[in-house]
């Protein structure tokens, strides 16, 4: 855990968004090793710098997939998408922040995490990078505080289940990344091939 962090802040646990199925992709994407392991291990790992427990959220099938030395959330609901993650996590303890990151951000890193715990306003929802795309908010590249999940239920009853459209109706702190490109989807094979040709760019430049 942060040891700069307030003890007044609500705890951090770590989630791991790692139950999509992947299909423009071909493969898991959670499974894919851009750092020398699956993906959703090695965000586990980063994330625990700064948590004090860390969980992977996926789907029930793929429970029995999970290496044991990593603690696991089902997701509440395959069908909500990356909402049913988030509201496993706070169903299993509602009274911490939950730092949330997909595992289909392989650019995100270390540095990104740090800006975002440093930053963090527990007075706020949440506080999360802005896209570079469109300047609105990334939810599953952000720090959940606990009044979100009241909130959050709220919002459901809607019939919404995007968690980008919530925090869009929320009182957020918004965080401009330092470099743009940790907030990367790689959805298909081709996206894929340009971020592989960035990392090992960046390997050979270290």
């Amino acid at each position: 855990m942060n040891s700069s962090t307030p003890p007044s802040f609500p705890f951090i646990n770590g989630l791991v968004l790692a139950g999509g199925k992947s299909s423009r992709m071909g493969t898991a994407k959670q499974e894919i090793c851009w750092h020398e392991k699956e993906q959703q291990y090695a965000m586990a790992e980063l994330l625990a710098k700064f948590c004090d427990s860390v969980f992977i959220s996926c789907r029930s099938e793929q429970l029995e997939n999970i290496d044991l030395n990593y603690q696991v959330l089902a997701d509440v609901s395959a069908e909500m998408g990356p909402v049913g993650g988030i509201l496993s996590a706070f169903y299993h303890r509602k009274d911490t922040a939950w730092l949330v990151v997909a595992c289909d951000m392989p650019l995100f890193d270390e540095c990104a995490l740090e800006y975002l715990v440093r930053a963090r306003d527990p007075e706020k929802t949440a506080t999360a990078y802005e896209s570079p795309i469109d300047g609105g908010p990334e939810p599953l590249a952000a720090l959940w505080e606990p009044q979100s999940f009241p909130l959050l239920l709220d919002f459901l009853e809607t019939g919404s289940r995007s968690p980008r459209k919530f925090m869009m109706n929320s009182d957020l702190l918004l965080l401009k990344p330092e470099d743009p490109q940790v907030l990367r989807n790689v959805n298909t094979p081709e996206e894929a091939a340009e971020v592989r040709r960035l990392i090992e760019g960046h390997q050979r430049i270290r």
